[in-house]
């Protein structure tokens, strides 16, 4: 009794504190909203017309420079027309007036005080320079728009503005294009508050400034200050009306969930106390058939399964530790991307239970694990470093997978990620160890490993093995003249051209600084002649253009070797190296070919 009689009053006391919390939540906010609402209102609306202007003085100006650059077109195709030159170049003013007769936004100056058509004093305008057929300048055409009332007019009429808006040309202070009862008001422009006083007219706007093409002028987009105040009238009613619908919803929704709400925990606090009191084997009694009975019995059966699933967790911790543990070693121990994509599917499906997994790589490759077919459910999870750099997609295929499978997944995943672009990051670096970086060629060590591996096979199974060592010729001299950017704009140049020119069992390196050597397997001398010549033609008909757009002329020189008759990766070296001295020695640009037999040892 005592007990229940505690809950009561504790009920009371939250009713009476659930009063409170809605005078504050609701009544205080409301204080402050009719306190604060008219100024709300008012600077919403005034945003709103400023947007409006805005984006009217944008459109206005676009017109404004959409026709200015049509007529500076029209300019620019006039000047070209060889009549149209010839007439200028003579002073022929009646043909010029011809001409200009349907263009009256265009007229003509030429040196001398010569012209033909008249320019406004307020009109934007642009120059145009006449080029006659000997190359000297004879005149020039002005295409101009004048900035008056009907060029205002045009403006607002195509920048789609509503009825109380205008278009003001102005001058200083002065209106010379508008309205015809504004033509020639002066008025003090507030650019803080985009308050303008002309005629006796209070108006809100925005001015552009000085034009670019006619700095004496500006063009402003205004309305009358009465149509914002009447915005700011009828968006204060609709927002006290609908204000107060809100606080009489407010009212009634607070009203019926704070009924069921103190019921409901009426019922909840006894059972509570109730478990409150136990243990573990304890049990809420459950009445009735309400969403507390339905909480209730769930409850129940929480409890129930509590222990087993304490049991589950502590089982499947132990498996997901191996797990883990086995993929850690898996993936510190190889850098194969294969190897590493079967090690992360047999893994995920033995973490997650799955009945099989495949995973297909970001190259197409498809690994599959166990048997996927016999699987209800999938659960697909992306192997991605972030959103440009993906390396496939896991998908497993089990019975069924709770949140514990999928984080499980999740996890597995991310490391699988971390395995996978360390493999990556190792294969680009063993890849730059055997690359130039500036050309993209093979590098000397590639190339004498190259070299080496094709003298071995060719001793052991017959046949020559050639290179043809190549020198830039004056390479000095490009990056004295024109910087090492152009010096290194040749290299890559003649890189390509080795790559072009070259088979796929060929080997193309950069020997070092500007010396390049190519070795051929199953190659003779003559061959090795026919691919230098070809080589030596195709660089010397390479267009190639320093950073500065000047043309470069580039040659090379090249030394061609043969095993047989030279031996040994040295001697073959020295051989072509003499013979490309001896191509340098006699004037560059040339192709020669090693004397020198040696014997193999």
């Amino acid at each position: 009794m005592l007990r229940r009689s505690l809950s009561q009053n504790s009920l009371a006391s939250f009713k009476v504190k659930l009063v409170g919390y809605f005078l504050l939540l609701a009544l205080l906010p409301l204080a402050a909203l009719f306190w604060g609402f008219t100024g709300v209102a008012s600077r919403s609306e005034t945003r709103l017309v400023d947007a409006r202007l805005t984006a009217g003085l944008r459109a206005s100006l676009g017109v404004y420079s959409e026709e200015l650059d049509g007529v500076a077109r029209t300019a620019a195709q006039l000047a070209r027309t060889p009549e149209f030159q010839d007439s200028l170049a003579t002073r022929d003013r009646l043909a010029l007036i011809r001409v200009l007769r349907d263009d009256p936004e265009l007229s003509v100056v030429a040196p001398g005080g010569f012209r033909v058509g008249i320019v406004s004093e307020f009109a934007a305008r642009r120059v145009v320079r006449v080029v006659g057929p000997t190359g000297g300048l004879v005149g020039r055409v002005i295409a101009s728009i004048p900035l008056d009332s009907s060029q205002a007019a045009t403006l607002r009429r195509r920048a789609g503005l509503e009825a109380a808006d205008h278009v003001l040309i102005l001058s200083g202070d002065r209106v010379i294009g508008g309205p015809p009862e504004l033509i020639g008001a002066t008025g003090t422009w507030t650019h803080a508050s985009r308050a303008l006083e002309l005629a006796g007219t209070r108006f809100r706007g925005l001015s552009s400034g000085p034009l670019p093409e006619l700095p004496s002028a500006a063009v402003a987009v205004v309305t009358p200050q009465s149509t914002v105040d009447a915005a700011n009238r009828s968006f204060r009613r609709r927002y006290l009306f609908g204000l107060l619908l809100s606080i009489a919803l407010l009212g009634v929704v607070a009203a019926l969930q704070g009924r069921a709400l103190l019921r409901a925990i009426g019922r909840l606090v006894v059972a509570a106390n109730a478990i409150a009191r136990g243990s573990l084997g304890e049990r809420v009694p459950v009445r009735g058939r309400d969403e507390l009975a339905i909480l209730g019995r769930a409850f129940n059966e929480m409890a129930d399964q509590l222990q087993a699933r304490l049991d589950e967790l502590e089982a499947e911790r132990e498996r997901l530790r191996d797990a883990f543990t086995r993929l850690g070693d898996a993936l510190a121990a190889t850098h194969d991307p294969d190897q590493l994509l079967r090690v992360i599917v047999e893994t995920a499906v033995e973490a997650t239970g799955a009945e099989g997994g495949i995973l297909v790589s970001r190259s197409g490759d498809v690994v599959q694990v166990g048997e996927p077919e016999h699987g209800d459910q999938s659960l697909e999870v992306p192997l991605a470093a972030g959103s440009s750099m993906s390396f496939g997609t896991l998908m497993l295929y089990g019975r069924e997978f709770g949140p514990e499978q999928r984080l499980t997944a999740t996890s597995l995943a991310a490391q699988a990620v971390i395995a996978l672009e360390n493999a990556r990051l190792h294969q680009i670096v063993e890849r730059q160890a055997l690359l130039d970086g500036l050309t993209g060629l093979a590098n000397r060590r590639q190339s004498e490993e190259a070299l080496a591996a094709e003298l071995a096979r060719a001793e052991r199974l017959g046949g020559s093995v050639a290179i043809v060592l190549a020198d830039l010729d004056n390479f000095k001299d490009v990056n004295d003249l024109h910087g090492h950017p152009a010096g290194d704009a040749v290299l890559r140049e003649f890189a390509h051209v080795l790559r072009d020119s070259v088979r796929e069992i060929d080997t193309a390196a950069r020997w070092g600084g500007e010396e390049f050597v190519v070795v051929l397997p199953g190659t003779d001398a003559a061959g090795g002649v026919k691919l230098a010549e070809r080589l030596r033609s195709g660089l010397e008909s390479r267009p190639i253009l320093a950073p500065d757009g000047s043309a470069l002329r580039v040659t090379a020189s090249f030394g061609v070797a043969s095993a047989p008759p030279a031996g040994g990766a040295p001697d073959l070296v020295a051989a072509a190296d003499s013979a490309l001295y001896e191509a340098k020695r006699t004037g560059k640009n040339r192709v020669e070919t090693s004397p020198q037999v040696l014997r193999r040892p």
